[in-house]
């Protein structure tokens, strides 16, 4: 960045009594300032179809984790197990930054599958139970890509949220790779 960059950079930061001023206004919004500049309403329900998305697959996952059996699933189990805990806890991070949003989670169970990105196909063969949650996997990946995509630098607190899961649900997909491939 160069000296002139530098300078201009500065004089974009509103003075610190403008900054004081406007956090005096309209306190009841909590953590939403008047700079944020995203559709509020918009974001919140891009995370309420987010949270759906991961509460459908902590049911999938856990689903699995019962039903997978034998000797080659033992390993599988365990890292069903592990998404499950994994989905939820991203869950109860979505739910709390709606609410910071001053959003409603969505929690409704008649809604939750229609809402979901990621299907509900629970299966009952190893094979199967990996594949369809690594097709859960990807929907997820690419659902949250767009979402990070669309909140650009609106949001930057909701996009980092959304980075970190997807990292993990990228961590997730190859973890279900591999354990398809060891099938083979």
């Amino acid at each position: 960045m160069n000296d002139q960059s530098a300078v201009h950079n500065l004089r974009a930061l509103p003075d610190v009594e403008t900054i004081r001023r406007n956090a005096r206004k309209s306190i009841e919004e909590g953590a939403v300032t008047h700079a944020y500049t995203a559709d509020r309403e918009q974001v919140v329900k891009l995370l309420n179809e987010a949270l759906a998305t991961e509460i459908v697959c902590t049911l999938r996952y856990r689903h699995d984790y019962f039903i997978a059996r034998g000797l080659k699933a033992k390993v599988a189990a365990e890292e069903l197990l592990e998404h499950a805990n994994a989905e939820l806890e991203h869950a109860d991070a979505i739910a709390e930054r709606i609410v910071q949003l001053g959003g409603e989670p969505d929690l409704d169970p008649d809604t939750l599958k229609k809402r979901s990105h990621a299907e509900y196909r629970p299966s009952t063969e190893l094979r199967d139970i990996l594949r369809e949650n690594l097709i859960a996997e990807r929907i997820a990946i690419d659902s949250y890509r767009a979402i990070i995509d669309y909140l650009g630098d609106e949001d930057p607190t909701t996009r980092r949220l959304m980075e970190r899961i997807l990292a993990a649900e990228e961590e997730h997909a190859d973890d279900l790779s591999d354990l398809l491939a060891d099938l083979s």
